[in-house]
């Protein structure tokens, strides 16, 4: 395939064709005419079951076209086959994309639409000699609700267990035209984008946007490891371009064949949710839900919103298929046998999303493009290391772990009523009794699965030897700093939060130490996710809170300022008229 560049640059010297985008003003369908229109070489009749095309402001290309011939619409229901023999009468190619983006609860209408409609698309393809048929599926018709798909190719069979109406009738349907290929010298192939995306998406964006204000933008389903791949709406609508050129070469590869369509960039889906929610200013989830815990929570709703509210359960089915299930697919077939490769990346295609979406955004425009996918503050402030990770939860198991050994060592220095020396001797004695057990069991051969701590693990580099050294050096600087600050007596300010500070300190050392370890080791593994999840809030209430202290230690220093000065002016004539007395008894 020739890039977007010289594709409109050689526009002028190819002959125009005429197509018919059935569906044109659906989700796929508008970027798909789009396209065509951008192509250059295209007259396009754009039919769908609207009266009229209902243009938005930012199609200036289509109104362009309608008003200069190059692009006609039609009103067409794919239930009547005489509507569409109407409207594409005369063409040589017919791309068939679903004419509604959000199906309703209504199997008949949907199997009507879908299914029925395909069979009416071949039968007026026959009738008026149309040359080539693209339809646009799903890479749903592969997927059941069990199994993972890992880097699925065109081999995988047509899944027995869908996990909507909408993806068993759409199976039927390729099945329909993959069937009728060759049939009257018509062409027939099938593209099966996967988790289409992008500015008009009724389905993926609005679903992680009703997720994520509700209450289930907490919790992150399962692992939140599954891999998914993700399709921009614009390299569906390429991929269907290139499918028409290499059909129109008469290639037998591609006529009656399916080609999985992707972004090729598969990512987590978790990942996915936060680099687009996250830019919309909605807060990342941190609580993990298990795969299991999540299905029976899923099922138990279903059996409230089964009869009530069906759109809804819907809803959180898809939630929980899109966040615990891996579906990765492999492009190879469509990049060899139609030259496919996508034109948009993903990073390129999640801001355009964004934009579009931008009426969303809980937050102040300049707020809109913050990188939410890159360090937070507190884990800046953490370093960025294993203790961040494990004070943010980053890994709960690992962060569980630690929090019930420092647990463990909090009781085993506070609560078990043992002076601190007498404990400390006592852990070091089980450390080395446990290192000695170990290491007789490992020589002995009992099958000790914990492999032998080498002597690497008890050595301290010269570099973090030096790097302590350092930091110690720079803390006792510090200190010296102040000192000498204080002891000028200069700066009321220093002192009165430095008197503060002791203070507050000696009275927890001597009143509440127990109590105050035990509430810190608590704090420290909460108030650090916390704060990065409300971050912002939290900034904005500090700087209030700080505000008020400053001035307050502002007004209270100059009040002793002046104070100090008061008994410093009126100190010398009380001495002198005291001493004027003392002379003045002593000649008496």
């Amino acid at each position: 395939m020739t890039n977007e560049n010289a594709v409109d640059g050689d526009s002028a010297n190819k002959h125009s064709k005429t197509c018919v985008v059935l569906g044109g003003r659906g989700f796929i369908g508008r970027a798909l005419v789009e396209r065509l229109l951008k192509v250059g070489n295209w007259k396009v009749r754009v039919a769908d079951s609207y009266k009229s095309p209902e243009l938005k402001p930012s199609e200036s290309r289509l109104v362009d076209a309608l008003s200069s011939g190059h692009a006609a619409y039609f009103q067409v229901d794919v239930r009547d086959k005489s509507q569409i023999v109407e409207a594409i009468r005369g063409v040589s190619v017919v791309f068939f994309t679903d004419s509604m983006d959000v199906f309703p609860q209504d199997f008949y209408l949907c199997y009507k639409v879908i299914v029925q409609g395909a069979k009416n698309v071949v039968n007026a393809c026959r009738e008026c000699n149309v040359k080539r048929l693209i339809y646009n599926s799903s890479a749903d018709v592969v997927f059941d609700d069990v199994h993972d798909i890992h880097g699925g190719d065109e081999s995988l069979p047509y899944s027995g267990q869908f996990w909507d109406m909408v993806a068993d009738l759409r199976t039927q349907a390729e099945a329909l035209i993959l069937s009728a290929n060759d049939t009257d010298d018509l062409l027939t192939c099938a593209l099966r984008p996967c988790n289409a995306f992008g500015p008009g998406d009724q389905q993926l964006i609005p679903l992680l946007v009703n997720m994520a204000k509700s209450n289930w933008d907490k919790f992150i389903i399962g692992s939140g490891n599954n891999l998914s791949d993700f399709t921009y709406v614009d390299n569906v609508a390429h991929a269907h371009v290139c499918a028409e050129e290499s059909l129109s070469s008469q290639k037998e590869t591609v006529s009656g064949k399916a080609f999985f369509i992707t972004n090729l960039e598969p990512m987590k889906f978790r990942d996915f949710a936060y680099l687009f929610l996250g830019r919309l200013g909605y807060p990342r989830p941190f609580i993990n839900l298990p795969a299991h815990v999540a299905n029976h929570i899923f099922s138990f709703i279903k059996l409230l919103h089964l009869k009530s509210d069906p759109k809804k359960l819907d809803s959180s089915v898809s939630i929980y298929k899109l966040a615990s299930c891996t579906r990765t697919f492999s492009c190879v077939a469509a990049q060899k046998h139609i030259q496919y490769s996508p034109i948009v990346s993903l990073e390129e295609a999640l801001g355009l999303t964004v934009d579009a979406f931008s009426n969303l955004a809980i937050e102040p425009a300049f707020m809109r493009y913050k990188v939410t996918d890159g360090p937070s503050k507190i884990e800046n402030l953490l370093g960025g290391g294993q203790v961040s990770d494990i004070l943010l939860w980053r890994d709960e198991k690992k962060t569980f772990i630690c929090f019930l050994l420092l647990g463990c060592l909090y009781h085993w220095f506070f609560l078990s009523g043992n002076t601190f020396i007498s404990s400390l001797a006592q852990l070091l004695l089980l450390i080395i009794v446990l290192l000695c057990g170990h290491h007789v069991l490992s020589l002995s051969g009992y099958g000790s699965i914990v492999p032998r701590l080498s002597s690497s693990c008890f050595e301290i580099s010269e570099v973090d030897v030096r790097s302590l050294f350092f930091s110690m050096k720079c803390v006792w600087d510090k200190v010296g700093c102040l000192i000498k600050l204080l002891a000028q007596g200069e700066d009321w300010s220093t002192f009165l939060k430095v008197a503060s500070f002791m203070y507050v300190f000696k009275w927890i050392v001597s009143q509440y130490l127990i109590q105050a370890v035990g509430v810190a080791l608590m704090l420290v593994f909460t108030l650090c996710f916390v704060y990065e999840q409300y971050e912002e809030k939290v900034d904005a209430i500090a700087v209030i809170l700080y505000n008020i202290a400053s001035k307050g230690s502002v007004v209270l220093a100059r009040k002793l300022q002046i104070r100090s000065s008061k008994g410093s002016s009126t100190g010398n004539p009380l001495g002198e008229k005291g001493s004027n007395r003392s002379l003045l008894d002593g000649r008496q």
